[in-house]
């Protein structure tokens, strides 16, 4: 794909008619701390342009989770993320948001699909992060046409959902992935309040990744999280990790960091999540509290640095 047309792409993308313009501008505000918010669909809920990512804290010690955890919250974010998948980055959050529950938006996942394994997991997560509910909770890694139907079948997760949002236990049901088709499925299928969904400025190159999904989330009021904004390309067969808790090399020059996530939260998406690393997840506030729309200077840089990486999915 060449520049322009790049151009136009990520255009339609960030504009979406009409409507998607009125997004753009007028969903945004400014807090005190200079983090801005933009309401997460249909939720209620204005989360940060920035979630915490919960994985950035395991394998690090409790004073550093801790020091995260307390640094974000000053900065102005208000939406954490994680995972019982995460290694024992539940042990670790759970104990660094205390005292400081009511001021987060907290979303966590299972990649569970019966209902008895769900409900399982559910409760053993809001143990582990000493909490009495969740905000958001999601199907995790929802990418096959047959787990969707596992899902919402008799006998499937949704089933220990429902009967937890009936209980008070979570407020709303997300799904999160990498496959946007099924995603499309899945909205078609049931009421989503959120989707999580990779954004990201070299697979909209190659791609168009997440064009169709985008518009039919946005048409639906769900609530967009996106990953993977910070993603540059897989990492090289026997290329030394610096960042051991991503599976791909991710951008960390901060003017790269600062263009790649103004082009995702140029798209029709509430917020960003990060990748697994607290440096990362730094230099992605700091980003976030600078962030202003991408214009067409911005859009021909990565449109060059697109060009050169090979996306993290074929």
């Amino acid at each position: 794909m060449d520049r322009r047309q790049f151009i136009r792409t990520i255009g339609t993308a960030i504009l979406g008619g009409a409507a998607g313009a009125t997004w753009a501008e007028d969903l945004v505000e400014r807090s005190t701390t200079g983090m801005r918010t933009r309401n997460l669909g249909r939720t209620g809920h204005r989360s940060s342009l920035v979630t915490f990512a919960g994985y950035a804290v395991h394998g690090v010690s409790q004073a550093e989770a801790n020091r995260a955890v307390a640094e974000a919250i000053d900065a102005g974010v208000n939406h954490f993320d994680v995972a019982p998948s995460y290694g024992d980055a539940e042990k670790h959050l759970g104990p660094a948001l205390e005292g400081k529950r009511d001021r987060v938006f907290l979303g966590c996942k299972t990649l569970e699909r019966q209902k008895a394994g769900a409900a399982k997991e559910l409760r053993a997560s809001l143990k582990t992060l000493r909490t009495d509910h969740f905000d958001l909770y999601q199907v995790h890694g929802l990418d096959k046409p047959e787990d969707l139907d596992t899902v919402l079948g008799p006998g499937g997760a949704m089933e220990a959902f429902l009967e937890a949002r009936d209980a008070g236990l979570i407020r709303f049901i997300g799904i999160t992935g990498h496959r946007p088709a099924v995603h499309l499925d899945a909205v078609r299928r049931f009421p989503f309040d959120t989707v999580m969904v990779p954004v990201n400025f070299v697979l909209e190159h190659h791609h168009q990744f997440t064009v169709e999904l985008l518009a039919e989330l946005a048409r639906r009021r769900i609530g967009v999280i996106a990953i993977k904004a910070l993603a540059a390309r897989p990492w090289a067969k026997d290329e030394q990790r610096e960042y051991p808790g991503c599976w791909y090399r991710p951008i960390d020059d901060d003017r790269e960091v600062e263009l790649a996530l103004r082009f995702t939260l140029s798209q029709q998406v509430a917020t960003a999540v990060p990748p697994a690393d607290v440096r990362l997840v730094r230099k992605a506030i700091a980003a976030g509290k600078r962030y202003r729309r991408l214009d067409q200077a911005g859009e021909a840089k990565l449109a060059a640095l697109a060009e050169e990486l090979k996306p993290i999915f074929g």
